[in-house]
């Protein structure tokens, strides 16, 4: 039994080496064209330097405490705004959507919201609340909301009809109801309002830190530019970057989680 299971084992670890091979071909393929095109002169090496040296320079940010200052102030403002907009919106979205004339007469309000770039308003935010911590926590939660808000009143609102009359039938009470059927059948369309928001979250609160701010990547990006520090300004971009894609594999997880909760009937 043992050598049979070996082989078996051998070939569930080849498979996992062969996938994230294939996974990462594109990354490393880019990394390569990114080192060779500097040295080879087909572009200006003063403004995208090799890959190698942004990576130094990342490493030497990362051993001064400048890129773990820099991230954490960032990741506290992202999160913190994104953890707001979620408790918003979606028990929110789920009351307009469950109360169709109020979606219906807030429909054109909403969509009015969501086609007015966050950004844009980023002023009229500084203007109202000051240049600190309050207005760029705010404009994250802001550019959050929408995107988390209107997946889940398509959520409740897409229902399946049949399950919504079966379980009416069987008397269910409201709260119930959402359990057992809105909630269930809620959790694909939500999750991609809040991966969409996850994703709006870091790069609108980069750019709100490019504008009075004194910590932060956003901070740190614009200052390596006017500073001519061109590989720690591309080191910062790399480090947004890969807190972008670990955070989305984080909502990944989570949703595939809460995907198959399901409570008995």
């Amino acid at each position: 039994a043992g050598p049979a299971r070996r082989p078996a084992g051998a070939a569930a670890v080849l498979r996992w080496v062969r996938a994230g091979l294939l996974r990462s071909a594109a990354v490393l393929a880019l990394l390569a064209l990114w080192e060779a095109a500097p040295r080879l002169g087909l572009v200006d090496a003063t403004f995208l330097p090799p890959f190698s040296e942004v990576a130094r320079a990342w490493w030497g940010l990362l051993a001064d405490g400048q890129l773990g200052e820099h991230t954490r102030a960032s990741l506290v403002r992202s999160f913190g705004g994104f953890t707001i907009a979620v408790v918003i919106a979606v028990p929110l979205g789920l009351l307009i959507g469950w109360y169709r004339p109020v979606a219906a007469f807030l429909g054109p309000l909403l969509e009015l919201f969501r086609n007015t770039a966050a950004l844009a308003l980023l002023p009229v935010f500084v203007l109202l609340l000051g240049i600190g911590e309050t207005s760029k926590v705010s404009i994250v939660v802001y550019a959050c909301v929408w995107p988390i808000l209107l997946n889940t009143i398509s959520a409740v609102g897409n229902a399946d009809p049949t399950l919504v009359r079966l379980a009416r039938s069987m008397d269910l009470s409201t709260p119930r109801l959402f359990q057992k059927v809105i909630l269930p059948a809620s959790v694909p369309a939500v999750f991609t309002g809040i991966r969409l928001a996850g994703a709006v979250s870091i790069l609108v609160l980069v750019a709100a830190e490019m504008i009075g701010a004194k910590a932060g990547l956003g901070y740190l990006i614009n200052a390596s530019q006017f500073n001519f520090a061109i590989p720690q300004m591309y080191a910062g971009i790399i480090t947004i970057s890969a807190i972008g894609v670990a955070f989305n594999q984080l909502l990944v997880a989570v949703e595939r989680r809460l995907s198959l909760w399901r409570v008995p009937a």
